[in-house]
């Protein structure tokens, strides 16, 4: 949004002016009533105002007792605080704690970003985070007994796992250490979902009475080894179901990404964080920064992650899966088994879950036969193109093979939709957010994928994944110095994390949006592990990161478009003169009180985000919301109250005094000039 200087400066006037209240002397009982609110109407289906007392509205109508500041209005600056707990568990220099505050402190705050945003061409959401870090150091009584119990672990499977002729890391199944850090976090945190997040920092030495000396390891996701047709990727760390995290800064070093070319690589060496303990060594502020360095980017992917796209709040969640099937006399639903797919959205607890308040996701199943959809021949054979790849083999060869363009396909299915869905037997919905999952089963026996890379792509509107009879394929990444093989029969992983892309806006782990470079970066550090993202993990599982960035994207949705609003409100109230001059007296003390309820709860809604209580947070955003279009129809109703009036001024009398002064000077000037040869005479002729 663009507007002149002068505007801007009008409007922060205003929200100063109207903030005075709400970031003064706290109002007594506002707190109280809305927890009773929230309790007696929890979806905030009423408007709080309408039954505040008389007690609280008459603080809240009293803007003029403090004076402007020229200081950024809250509300333009707000701010979201994200707590992270850290344990050092292990060797730790005595100064790694102050020192990581220190690096960590030094960071400015940044604001959310979208990836993808509809309307503007702004990536940035009007709300910051940033980054509140609590340490607990070891050696510390309550990490010693979790430090010797991992050890006892890790050196119990050192000495018991074979070597791999295949890899040079030992393969150790993550769950050995993941089980006993969720003891710990279980002994912290009674309340399964805490109000923060915990991560856990593991440089932990082999075992003094272990006979065997150190080997080299890394942790393994999925049950079984690696063989020539199946890779299995190691890695270092570990996202939870629940809100922790741990990384062995001891395990690897482990290399993954790309395998030719591509952004994203880890590489083996010691310049990334994650292999800080290996190579050369280092001081301990070098060692510090490094774990900072780590920390840091583990925040941005797991706790404050970008939004794929914008994601505003709906009741009724929908998702029809449409298969394409080639053949429907035989259904092969090996990889595609759609329970699975249902049941990665589904879990025990609502809290613990993806939803907010009372929404509701409903899944539909639908089949079409490829040889009755003209449209999907159509829209197949015109996203059809080709590329060369050359290969070694006597010598140099090129070979074509053949991709689907997304881009194309969705624009055709968008165009078409309607008629597609007519045909496979999809009914119409009227309300609710509705994500379709286009599944094309095809009869093809060579490869074709999306985008030459992807089995599934996702959109705003739409999913679109294919398969063809092909089973597998050597992909263009590669882990720990092998080629990944893909299973292109097998499309659940990859639906899934197309679905949190369309429905709840959830970005890969491996992209970010930059505002330094001004475009999405691409990194895999963190695509290892239980993430439904990228081609190195096997688990369909969520993990917090995914289940709490589903949420917030919503209640972020909601609270930029609010903020906004605000921001609109005000600036049309600056075009007719201010609110002193457009409201009358009962206007202008409603709009004075309604707007000093908007900013406080806004501050709840933020202040319940950052203790990752969701429910609060939607509440008060949605009770904010009786509070913003009351005030945007008290300037409507009063913009139109505006009456055009025409003021006749007298003619003003005439400037008899100036101009005979003016008369006066100019006689004088022309007296003296008439005489000037007497009155200078020229002193030469004296002489």
């Amino acid at each position: 949004m663009r507007s002149s200087p002068g505007a801007t400066v009008s409007v922060v006037a205003l929200v100063l002016l109207l903030s005075s209240v709400t970031s003064g002397a706290p109002i007594i009982g506002l707190d109280s009533f809305l927890t009773h609110q929230s309790r007696v109407d929890p979806h905030a289906s009423n408007d709080s105002f309408l039954s505040l007392p008389s007690s609280i509205k008459k603080p809240l109508s009293q803007p003029s007792s403090l004076s402007l500041s020229l200081s950024l209005s809250p509300l333009l600056s707000l701010s979201l605080p994200i707590s992270l707990h850290l344990h050092l568990l292990g060797d730790f220099p005595s100064d790694t704690p102050n020192l990581l505050s220190a690096f960590i402190s030094a960071a400015t705050p940044s604001n959310f970003h979208v990836i993808t945003p509809f309307d503007s061409l702004s990536h940035s959401l009007s709300l910051s985070h940033s980054l509140h870090l609590h340490i607990t150091p070891s050696p510390s009584p309550s990490l010693n007994s979790l430090t010797s119990s991992l050890s006892k672990t890790l050196s119990s499977h050192l000495s018991s796992t074979p070597s791999s002729l295949r890899s040079p890391l030992l393969s150790i199944p993550h769950s050995s250490i993941d089980q006993t850090i969720l003891s710990h976090f279980n002994s912290l945190n009674p309340n399964p979902n805490p109000n923060q997040v915990h991560l856990y920092l593991l440089n932990i030495p082999p075992d003094s009475d272990s006979p065997s000396p150190s080997k080299p390891y890394a942790y393994t996701y999925s049950p079984g080894d690696s063989s020539p047709a199946v890779t299995k990727c190691s890695g270092t760390f570990f996202t939870s179901s629940l809100r922790y995290f741990w990384i062995d800064l001891r395990a690897g070093p482990v290399d993954y990404g790309p395998a030719i070319s591509g952004d994203g690589v880890i590489p083996r060496g010691e310049f990334h964080p994650l292999a800080a303990l290996h190579g050369r060594p280092k001081s301990n502020k070098a060692f510090a920064a490094d774990l900072a360095s780590l920390v840091w980017s583990a925040y941005h992917v797991f706790l404050a992650p970008s939004l794929r796209i914008p994601v505003p709040f709906e009741n009724s969640l929908l998702i029809h899966f449409i298969h394409v099937l080639s053949d429907a006399d035989h259904r092969d639903l090996i990889g595609l088994d759609w329970k699975s797919i249902e049941n990665s959205f589904r879990f025990e607890s609502k809290t613990d879950g993806l939803f907010l308040g009372d929404q509701s996701l409903s899944f539909r199943k639908y089949e079409v036969k490829y040889s009755e959809c003209s449209i999907c021949s159509f829209a197949i054979s015109r996203s059809i193109n080709s590329y060369t790849s050359r290969f070694l083999f006597d010598n140099y060869t090129l070979i074509v093979s053949e991709y689907l363009d997304s881009k194309r396909l969705h624009q055709i299915l968008s165009d078409s939709g309607d008629e597609l869905r007519k045909l496979a037997g999809v009914p119409e919905e009227d309300f609710g957010r509705v994500v379709p999952v286009y599944v094309f089963d095809l009869d093809y026996t060579s490869l074709l994928l999306l985008d030459r890379y992807h089995q599934s792509v996702a959109f705003k509107d739409m999913v679109i994944a294919v398969r063809t009879k092909n089973t597998q394929t050597v992909s263009d990444y590669s882990c720990n110095g092998r080629h990944v093989f893909t299973q292109t029969r097998e499309l659940e992983r990859p639906i899934v994390g197309s679905i949190l892309q369309s429905m709840w806006g959830v970005s890969p782990t491996h992209m970010n949006w930059s505002p330094q470079h001004n475009e999405t970066l691409v990194d895999y550090t963190w695509s290892m592990g239980q993430t439904p993202f990228g081609p190195f993990s096997e688990m369909l599982s969520l993990s917090f990161v995914q289940k709490d960035a589903a949420r917030r994207n919503v209640l972020l949705t909601s609270l930029n478009y609010s903020i906004t609003s605000a921001i609109d409100v005000l600036q049309s109230v600056e075009t007719h003169g201010g609110a002193k001059n457009l409201l009358k007296q009962k206007q202008y003390v409603e709009f004075v009180q309604r707007w000093n309820l908007f900013k406080y709860k806004l501050n709840k809604a933020v202040s319940a985000l950052s203790h990752l209580d969701f429910e609060m947070a939607l509440f008060y955003l949605r009770s904010s919301d009786h509070d913003l279009y009351a005030i945007h129809s008290i300037v409507y109703h009063a913009s139109q109250e505006i009456e055009a009036s025409l003021v006749c001024f007298k003619d003003p009398p005439f400037p008899w005094g100036s101009v005979s002064i003016s008369a006066s000077a100019f006689l004088a000037l022309s007296y003296v000039y008439a005489r000037r040869h007497k009155l200078f005479r020229n002193k030469r002729k004296q002489f």
